[in-house]
């Protein structure tokens, strides 16, 4: 008879070091940083008008292109560019860009962190990338992290994420009815299988 099953290796990584960690939470602050300071340049910044230029308002069909903000190369070609910092609003390479940065922030920050053990209770899926629901909720879990571990938000900040973003998330997520409710329920049986969502009414 095979003995109890009691490690969490899938979600929790044992004997996790705290150095280790610290440098990569480090990493990942200053990238945020960046990050914010790149969608800064996208909310505030007008886009640079030609020489001789910056006080003629912009007509003609020649630069009409230039009234994008700067960086719209993130939004879909042709588009006026991007309306939102949320994940499920960009598409192609903007998207996959976004969805690299956010793995990063869940492997290296998220799971090794608050993952737990795989349960019937608290199920996982190791490709969650592939559940919609699952990529928009951690997407913005990363962004209020973001911003409320940054300096700026004061001493209170990491408190406030935990208790008004990262509890009410995890709950949502790993819940047996959630997302991965199809999937992963004990570490000694992986799987993964996308829910079926309502199929949209008639007009």
């Amino acid at each position: 008879m095979s003995g109890p099953v009691h490690d969490s290796e899938p979600v929790r990584i044992p004997d996790h070091n705290l150095d280790d960690l610290v440098a990569t939470v480090t990493e990942l602050v200053t990238e945020s940083r960046k990050q914010g300071e790149t969608l800064a340049r996208l909310t505030d910044e007008q886009p640079p008008q030609p020489d001789g230029e910056q006080d003629e308002p912009v007509h003609t069909e020649e630069t009409a292109p230039t009234s994008a903000p700067a960086g719209s190369d993130a939004a879909a070609p042709g588009a006026e560019g991007p309306s939102s910092i949320f994940i499920l609003a960009l598409d192609g390479k903007a998207y996959a860009e976004e969805l690299a940065a956010l793995t990063t922030w869940v492997h290296h920050l998220l799971l090794p962190v608050y993952g737990r053990e795989i349960t019937t209770g608290r199920p996982w899926c190791q490709q969650w990338h592939e559940h919609p629901e699952a990529v928009a909720r951690l997407h913005a879990l990363w962004l209020a992290w973001q911003q409320l571990t940054d300096v700026e938000a004061g001493l209170a900040g990491p408190s406030t994420w935990h208790r008004d973003h990262l509890d009410p998330a995890l709950l949502q997520l790993r819940t047996p009815d959630g997302p991965f409710g199809a999937c992963t329920t004990s570490p000694a049986r992986p799987n993964h299988r996308l829910l079926a969502s309502p199929e949209p009414s008639g007009v």
